[in-house]
């Protein structure tokens, strides 16, 4: 059996975990976990799509089988999971399933999203799953919520499952587990305290908040609609949303996670305060890193190394940065952006450009249609093996020609610009200390950077900053990605 996280239950008769309801959504492709509780010992057989399987509980309850990989289908099938008694399973779909997580720009509705909004009742066999938002303190084996038609609430997921649907023509089934102003360590198991320091600081200190602990204890026991403050409060808090939010989905059979986080990590540059304590997050120049690990052991957790993990990259945002929004020299969210690219390090991994995308000054900027449809044109080429072109110009190399830098793409189709004039956002320097705005061309599908202040240009930073004006896209209206050569993994302090 694949290790589960369980909280001692006694069960007087077969019951499948949380996720397993009427209108559920199984993955297509790969072995899917079924499993739940029953008496100690007792034999349970789960039937379903032809297929039967046995299987003895373990002495504490727990049971799990393996179903053979499932062929996608939008005919609504029955599962019988039998012991002492019979549960049936009602009205079950075959296609793709994504968790949906992160903090408020993935839980923000698309109720004032009208090209979002458009979708809503247009799907045939999208379906999805929204998980209660509440916290413990340890890893649960249970969860509240059910199986719904149509598109989950979120503006990102409504768009990426409406788009995704329409192109692999299978059903989709989503899993929405996201919490506004949620850190990433609040989506941390307890145990990465053992390979990430920061994160160990923050559950000592935790754990020896006697008031922070009754608190939450307190909120937890009260009913009815929770304060506005008491919900800020709970969501703020390290591990604890990953015991009561995603431990009861380990090990639901899914193609990967669709991640949009990252604003409040994006609090802390390079240092973590003293005070207060809801600011004691891992830093920007700690984020990648830390990023990685949790993939990885989210993959540990699901016992696959090829889960798929999509990361959206936050958008522009420049709120409190008067005449420097453009500026490649000031602390801003393209640190955030360059750590959240560092995920491309591993395997099965993607991240959606939104460098065109947001708000000056609103962090929760309503151009959420356009991230839907990058996530499903990623999903179709990166997990669907779909010919798709599926992102803008990325910088393969940067080659010094004279007084010239001439920087060479891939997926550069057509480089152009949307507006038909030279490509914006440019900076050069001689010694990564003094940046001026780039001339730039668009010559044989390169781009020539030169300056008439920079003799001997040798580094490059391309829409590194908090919100530039770009015009760069290929031929499929894809934005260019950000980057910079002056990075040097060694010193990331550099800046």
């Amino acid at each position: 059996l694949i290790a589960v996280s369980i909280v001692a239950n006694a069960y007087s008769a077969v019951a499948p975990a949380s996720l397993f309801r009427d209108h559920m959504v199984l993955q297509r492709g790969m072995p899917v976990p079924v499993w739940g509780g029953a008496d100690p010992l007792e034999q349970v057989t789960i039937s379903f799509a032809g297929q039967s399987k046995t299987v003895v509980a373990d002495k504490e309850g727990r049971w799990m089988v393996r179903l053979n990989a499932l062929k996608a289908s939008s005919r609504g099938q029955k599962m019988e999971i039998t012991g002492s008694n019979t549960i049936v399973i009602r009205d079950v779909l075959i296609g793709e399933v994504w968790i949906c997580s992160g903090q408020s720009n993935m839980q923000m509705g698309y109720q004032k999203v009208p090209g979002v909004k458009a979708l809503e009742g247009k799907t045939k066999t999208v379906r999805h799953f929204d998980v209660e938002k509440t916290v413990s303190f340890q890893e649960q084996y249970h969860l509240k919520g059910g199986w719904k038609d149509g598109v989950p609430p979120s503006a990102v997921a409504a768009g990426f499952s409406s788009y995704l649907e329409k192109s692999a023509d299978v059903p989709v089934g989503i899993i929405l587990s996201c919490w506004g102003s949620s850190s990433l360590e609040a989506w941390m198991p307890r145990d990465m305290t053992k390979q990430l320091p920061l994160f160990q600081m923050q559950m000592d200190e935790f754990d020896a908040d006697e008031e922070r602990k009754k608190r939450v204890k307190s909120i937890l026991k009260s009913k009815g609609n929770r304060k506005r403050e008491d919900d800020i409060f709970l969501r703020r808090q390290p591990n604890i949303l990953y015991n009561a939010m995603i431990a009861p989905l380990v090990p639901y059979a899914c193609r990967g996670l669709v991640w949009y986080q990252g604003e409040r990590n994006a609090m802390n540059f390079e240092k973590i305060p003293a005070e207060p304590w809801f600011r004691r997050n891992i830093p920007v120049l700690d984020y990648g890193e830390a990023l990685k690990l949790w993939i990885q052991r989210y993959r540990k957790a699901w016992s696959r190394e090829d889960m798929h993990f999509m990361v959206v990259m936050l958008p522009g945002y420049a709120k409190g940065m008067v005449n420097a929004a453009e500026d490649p020299t000031k602390r801003s969210w393209a640190w955030m952006r360059e750590a959240q690219l560092e995920a491309l390090d591993l395997p099965h991994t993607s991240v959606v450009n939104t460098i065109d995308l947001g708000h000056p000054t609103n962090i929760h900027p309503h151009d959420k249609l356009p991230i839907g449809k990058r996530l499903a044109l990623l999903a179709q080429r990166d997990t669907l093996s779909m010919k798709t072109q599926a992102e803008g110009p990325v910088m393969s190399n940067v080659e010094q020609k004279d007084n010239t830098l001439v920087v060479h793409y891939e997926y550069g189709e057509k480089l152009q610009t949307r507006d038909g004039k030279d490509p914006l956002a440019f900076w050069i320097s001689e010694n990564a200390k003094k940046w001026v705005p780039a001339v730039a061309k668009i010559q044989d599908g390169q781009v020539i950077l030169h300056s008439e202040e920079v003799s001997n240009p040798k580094y490059v930073r391309y829409a590194f900053s908090a919100m530039p004006k770009t015009n760069l896209v290929n031929s499929a209206g894809l934005p260019a990605r950000p980057f910079r050569t002056d990075l040097n993994k060694k010193t990331k302090n550099e800046k």
